[in-house]
């Protein structure tokens, strides 16, 4: 099996959205070519002495389609260079908001990112919003980008965050806006969470852990009646559902065994941090600045800030999670969400309770696939 390392890339972080929940910092620098190829050399190299094998790079922001076209086909010719050199694979994965996409972008999104395009959107919409308007004309807006890019043959995944409204329509007025409306065949739910300076962190429904995770498991269970059997899919639910049922699968960060090994963020800045959540929002939690170190792996080794991530997965076992049935799958959760919540990250994920209701939900649901396949098998002969 390939060693694989990801690095979550803010190119720019302007952004053309104003939305009241964002979690960054916004300025307005721009990564330009050159110290791109600084960055991805020391990169690449960190790779070479840890014997890594392949990068996955997620493009973001700020909105990373504020940055031309033509400067992400340069990007991804000086990468492939620099990626031979040294026998290593790179992949590339885009998030935008799509409210600047157009036709330009096709041959790009096709060349350098396997002709898909992550995207975020809310149902109902309250916080998403264009700068000095409200959430109608951003929905508008998305929906017209992206029916074009589904037109063009651009497959688009969605980031849905559940909000108050999105619990009070319910989880089937939900699922129906998302596939039957949008025809989108491919989305997530992401938990919120208070980052940041945001404005709307009241209105988030991070407390509400009792009526958020009867919302998910409504939705798991019309998933698995009606999305599953027509390869609709829904994340955490469709990898929870490969893992219960002992396929490969790669399931979402949140339950990483210790993100720190696996994944780094670097803004257009230079600063590096654990993800674009920290690295936008925590000033007090970056690593350093890869354009003020030799070596990328050095910075890495020596932060204090680095080690106290290390250090979270022995101090949750210690203090919270080492009799749960889930401890193997979950590890304590998301630093980030644990952070914002607790202010520290020694305590475990605030949505533990939605992660175990999740967690048995498909559980269960594995067991009754392979029960029914079994069944299956024994009429057939």
């Amino acid at each position: 099996m390939k060693s694989h390392f990801s690095l979550i890339l803010l190119s720019t972080l302007q952004c053309n959205a104003d939305c009241d929940y964002c979690f960054e910092n916004k300025t307005t620098d721009r990564l330009t070519l050159d110290r791109l190829g600084e960055m991805m050399r020391k990169v690449l190299d960190y790779m070479v002495e840890r014997s890594l094998d392949a990068l996955t790079i997620y493009w973001q922001g700020g909105e990373a389609m504020l940055l031309p076209p033509s400067w992400y086909e340069q990007a991804n010719e000086m990468i492939r260079r620099e990626a031979d050199a040294r026998g290593k694979e790179v992949f590339h994965s885009l998030q935008s908001n799509m409210l600047s996409y157009s036709s330009r972008w096709n041959q790009v999104i096709a060349d350098m990112f396997g002709n898909s395009v992550g995207t975020s959107l809310d149902y109902p919409n309250l916080h998403r919003k264009l700068l000095g308007q409200g959430p109608e004309s951003y929905n508008q807006i998305w929906a017209r980008r992206v029916r074009e890019a589904q037109a063009a043959g651009i497959a688009i995944q969605v980031i849905a965050v559940p909000n108050q409204g999105t619990l009070d329509i319910g989880a089937e007025r939900f699922y129906d806006y998302f596939v039957e409306e949008l025809g989108i065949t491919e989305f997530q739910i992401n938990t919120p969470f208070p980052g940041g300076d945001a404005a709307a962190k009241h209105e988030l429904p991070v407390a509400d852990v009792e009526n958020l995770s009867r919302f998910y498991r409504e939705l798991a269970d019309i998933w698995l009646e009606r999305g599953y059997p027509r390869g609709i899919r829904i994340g955490p639910f469709d990898a929870l559902l490969q893992h219960f049922s002992h396929e490969p699968t790669q399931l979402p960060c949140i339950w990483g065994e210790n993100c720190a090994n696996t994944i780094v963020s670097i803004d257009a800045r230079g600063y590096v941090a654990q993800c674009d959540c920290w690295v936008t929002s925590y000033p007090d939690y970056h690593y350093g600045n890869i354009f003020e170190t030799a070596n990328f792996g050095e910075l890495l080794r020596t932060s204090p800030v680095r080690q106290r991530f290390n250090e979270r997965p022995i101090q949750l076992i210690q203090r919270d999670c080492l009799s749960c049935d889930y401890l193997s799958l979950c590890h304590g959760g998301c630093p980030v969400r644990t952070y914002t919540v607790h202010g520290s990250l020694f305590e475990k994920d605030p949505y533990c309770g939605l992660y175990k209701a999740v967690f048995g939900r498909m559980e269960r649901a594995a067991l009754e696939l392979a029960q029914t396949a079994v069944a299956a098998r024994a009429v057939a002969v």
